[in-house]
């Protein structure tokens, strides 16, 4: 069930390689929305501009051009590459905020570029039972139940705006391997990681897609 340390290494190279290149700027960008964003209020272009130092149609033309960027209609950014502030299936706490995360993997990854830890609840999508993790920048503190296993499914192309339902709806948390293989065997293409699999995948994944705007 578990993947080795070289296939978490490949899985994360995959994912990177269906993900928009970028630059340092870019990189400056993501980070900085995510924080925005993860104060629990929309994110005007205006105020990102302002917030890393770059025009505001620079970043509005960089917005317009990666795929997974939600709106409000005041033009404000909602949801941004897994983060929400709209209501999804994942519960994501910060600083007493409620979040959201499009699925269980956001959950695990989206802590270490806040630099905050996050209390995430869930649901397993075959037995309903309540599922909770306490993630933080540097480490998982708490999983209940201790059985929790993840869903995943490998990108075979680049994400567009359609990322929600064709990777996003693979990738649940489950509260054991016996209920994760009944939904599994339904959905061609899935396999199982270990809670501790999909956040060390997560890491190298900030690692590529925030390195230096995370020192800086």
């Amino acid at each position: 069930m578990q993947k080795s340390k070289a296939s978490v290494q490949q899985l994360a190279q995959r994912i990177m390689g269906a993900m928009p290149a970028l630059g340092s700027s870019e990189r400056r960008l993501v980070v900085k929305l995510y924080h925005l964003l993860g104060e629990g209020e929309p994110v005007s272009p205006r105020n990102l501009a302002r917030a890393i130092n770059l025009p505001e149609t620079r970043v509005r033309e960089l917005l317009e051009s990666w795929p997974g960027v939600y709106y409000d209609g005041n033009g404000s950014v909602t949801g941004f590459w897994g983060l929400s502030l709209g209501e999804m299936p994942h519960r994501f706490e910060v600083d007493g905020r409620k979040l959201y995360t499009w699925c269980a993997w956001d959950s695990l990854f989206i802590p270490g570029l806040l630099g905050k830890t996050a209390r995430v609840t869930s649901a397993d999508p075959v037995t309903k039972d309540r599922l909770s993790l306490v993630v933080g920048p540097d480490e998982i503190k708490e999983i209940s139940p201790a059985t929790m296993v993840v869903s995943f499914l490998t990108p075979d192309r680049p994400f567009d705006q359609d990322v929600i339902m064709n990777f996003c709806h693979f990738v649940h948390f489950f509260a054991s391997t016996e209920s994760a293989a009944k939904w599994t065997t339904d959905h061609p293409g899935t396999f199982l990681l270990s809670v501790d699999d999909a956040w060390a995948l997560g890491q190298l994944a900030n690692q590529q897609n925030a390195e230096g705007a995370l020192r800086s």
